[in-house]
């Protein structure tokens, strides 16, 4: 593991309050799988701290409002607790996080939310941590590690003129925004096309720009395929397939084609729904290795990685790559498998018994 300059550490440092705290465990990141495998923890009588950058949740809270789930209650139901609502059908953003709040509270988990960690350094047995707030810094000593930190940690930026003009964004907020307005999205994937059709059916003139000649039947929610495919067809929502924004004006986005073309597409706002990439920037603290697809290289059995004491949870093992395969309804075996490995025995994952059933990507792409 490279050795990092004393004295920048130090610099660092010395501009806040040092706490100072020791634990068996530091587990990074308190999404669903990450609140999961604490749940896993303190079940089994395990020492730990976890950390999360921003609110409990934060990708999650980072969605637009009432944005839908595509998984189904009971696969994305955690340590054991039934996800139940009056309508039984795909949870909301508000119930998700809702749900979240209550396991938080009824286990009496402790997060320190809006604690970033900054760096890592050391080996199994003796690993320091250093996580900032806006007030001080933490330096935890651990003997393992775990990442729960997801695939959804960066913008997907296109690097382009204009990208950071005030009405251009990448994240729908609500589309009441946009009312009476005329608004580009660029994407084709289930963000995009349920932006689009939120924005239509809320008095926005909604028009869509994709790299690609249309949406992939196989990567895309099969509801939101079936509308799009509709609206688009009757030019309800004008579609501009195999186009990639070159420029962004107050005016409007110039799109361009592979044959050199370009067409201007006048609007009010752009929202850039183009995707996420993960952080990895533990990873290479850490140097954990990835293989040729991007993905870190750790042991299925125990979830550690190729780091000794370093083990992975969630999406987080999606590393680099950019088609996800893996989701909260494919990952609740993680937690189970990084406790026994911790020496925890068994511990409930997923929902309860009588709604749990084996789940993976093949379900998923058989559909």
């Amino acid at each position: 593991m490279r050795e990092k300059p004393a004295e920048d550490w130090m610099g660092q440092m010395n501009q806040k309050r040092i706490k100072k705290l020791s634990t068996r465990v530091v587990l990074v990141g308190a999404g669903p799988i990450g609140i999961e495998v604490a749940a896993g923890l303190k079940r089994a009588g395990i020492d730990y701290l976890q950390l999360e950058q921003g609110p409990v949740a934060s990708t999650i809270y980072r969605w637009p409002r009432h944005a839908r789930f595509f998984s189904s209650p009971e696969r994305v139901a955690i340590a054991g607790f039934p996800f139940s609502s009056p309508h039984q059908e795909q949870p909301t953003r508000e119930d998700y996080l809702a749900y979240l709040r209550g396991v938080v509270e009824t286990l009496d988990l402790s997060i320190l939310s809006y604690h970033r960690v900054m760096e890592i350094r050391g080996r199994k047995g003796s690993f320091t941590v250093r996580a900032e707030t806006l007030r001080d810094s933490l330096v935890i000593n651990c003997e393992e590690i775990i990442l729960a930190t997801g695939d959804m940690g960066e913008f997907n930026r296109l690097g382009i003129p204009g990208e950071d003009l005030p009405h251009v964004s990448h994240v729908l907020e609500d589309p009441h925004l946009y009312f009476g307005n005329r608004l580009l999205i660029v994407g084709g994937k289930n963000s995009a096309l349920e932006a689009a059709l939120r924005c239509f059916r809320s008095g926005v003139t909604v028009s869509l720009s994709y790299r690609r000649s249309g949406f992939d039947r196989k990567r895309v929610n099969s509801r939101l395929h079936l509308e799009l495919s509709i609206l688009t067809a009757k030019g309800l929502i004008p579609f501009y397939p195999e186009t990639l924004p070159s420029r962004i004006t107050e005016e409007g986005v110039e799109l361009s084609r592979n044959d050199g073309s370009s067409e201007f597409v006048a609007a009010d706002f752009v929202l850039l729904a183009t995707g996420y990439h993960a952080d990895l920037s533990l990873f290479q603290d850490l140097e954990i290795p990835l293989d040729e697809e991007g993905l870190p290289i750790y042991d299925g059995e125990t979830m550690e990685s190729a780091v000794p004491g370093v083990y992975l949870a969630g999406t987080a093992v999606s590393g680099a790559r950019q088609r996800y395969k893996d989701f909260i309804g494919t990952s609740h075996h993680h937690t189970a498998r990084i406790v026994r490995a911790l020496g925890g025995g068994e511990v409930p994952v997923g929902t309860i018994a009588s709604r749990r059933y084996s789940f993976s990507t093949d379900d998923i792409e058989a559909d």
